[in-house]
């Protein structure tokens, strides 16, 4: 069974409607378990932690100390740094919210041999070992045959590689797992049905159930990470989280050997024409979501990126987060030679690696620039 056979059994609104009708008595049921040793937050709880109940201040004070507490039992005072690193801005697809929209008129760019190895020189001097790629939607200009290269190029001079592209399929995945591939990370935007073709109006992305199984391909294929989230400002953030937790526990049930991580890629509204988000996102909101599912999982891995504020990054330090990236370019060769033009996204921290390091380590945590040595990825 994939994640599509499970989902089909629940309805956009009535998941909304079990969420909003939380009351204060079921958050504190979720909370007294959270509390307490053995006992096992379910999604009917994970319902009321992202519920308007569990928004008042005591609650989400409870959540904030639960959710520290958490994290370090888990994972320590520690901090994973990653980079992406953008190979190509190529894209078939017409996502309305995207900067690499295909009908955008920029400069298209696919990086060589040669501007890899230049990107990867400055990042080894930044200090990194855990490198993400990404690319467009592109396969003629940047489909398996290119990432595999790629990752031969660049896997003797990083511990980590992982990728967010386009989905592929298993034998795909299992291809690149022998040239070093680490992680997948890849985001359904937005996980109502409905919806999700006026987002999508061209290209591959438009298969909203190819997306959906995607996971469970890397499940198949073995992949000794996966990630996955949903775009934040789309569509109703609350049901988007319940519908990644539903994801998440089919992945972790049927996929056991593989470890997981939840990212949160939240937009904000900007100046200009472009597409502006519906369904904003307030700190507060993104901050009540992240304790959520640091309650339902203790074991999950989560990120934050350069999208977020200063401030914002640096309150969830301690508070749940397990990975972040510092000093991010979103151009293709930005890192070598900066080009906003051709960026998917304006970053908002622009902090460097080291002054993200200095902040980190004030508070009492290690940056960690790599988890695990390549030998506990063979399988």
């Amino acid at each position: 069974m994939v994640f599509s056979d499970v989902l089909k059994d629940y309805s956009w609104n009535e998941i909304g409607s079990g969420i909003y009708a939380k009351t204060d008595a079921d958050v504190e049921r979720a909370l007294s378990k959270a509390r307490t040793p053995g006992a096992e937050i379910d999604l009917e709880d994970f319902k009321a932690l992202v519920s308007p109940a569990a928004s008042k201040a005591p609650y989400m004070e409870a959540m904030a100390g639960l959710s520290r507490i958490a994290t370090q039992k888990k994972f320590g005072k520690t901090i994973q740094f990653y980079i992406p690193l953008y190979l190509s801005n190529e894209c078939t697809n017409h996502c309305i919210y995207c900067g690499f929209n295909h009908k955008n008129k920029f400069t298209r760019v696919t990086l060589s041999d040669g501007q890899i190895m230049e990107e990867c020189e400055v990042l080894k001097k930044m200090g990194y070992e855990h490198i993400l790629l990404l690319t467009g939607e592109a396969p003629k200009q940047a489909g398996i045959d290119y990432l595999e290269h790629a990752m031969q190029l660049i896997a003797p001079h990083f511990a980590q590689i992982s990728l967010e592209v386009q989905p592929m399929d298993t034998p795909d995945y299992a291809r690149l797992r022998k040239s070093g591939l680490h992680a997948v990370y890849v985001y359904q935007e937005t996980y109502n049905r409905e919806r999700y073709g006026f987002y999508h109006p061209a290209g591959m992305k438009r298969d909203y159930e190819w997306r959906l199984n995607t996971h469970d391909r890397l499940g198949a294929a073995n992949v000794n990470k996966i990630g996955l989230g949903a775009l934040l400002g789309l569509e109703d953030w609350r049901i988007e989280a319940f519908c990644m937790a539903l994801h998440l526990k089919h992945l972790q049930k049927t996929y056991w050997r593989s470890k997981y991580c939840v990212a949160f890629p939240r937009m904000r509204p900007h100046e200009g024409d472009g597409f502006q988000p519906q369904h904003v996102v307030s700190d507060r909101e993104f901050a009540q979501m992240i304790w959520a599912f640091r309650l339902l999982d203790d074991d999950v891995e989560m990120s934050l990126t350069t999208r977020e504020s200063p401030d914002f990054r640096n309150h969830m330090v301690s508070l749940g987060i397990t990975s972040i990236s510092a000093g991010s370019q979103t151009d293709p060769g930005g890192y070598a030679h900066p080009n906003t033009e051709t960026a998917q996204f304006a970053t908002n921290d622009t902090r460097s690696p080291q002054e993200m390091k200095k902040m980190i380590e004030a508070q009492g945590y290690e940056v960690v620039w790599k988890d695990w040595d390549k030998v506990y990825d063979a399988k």
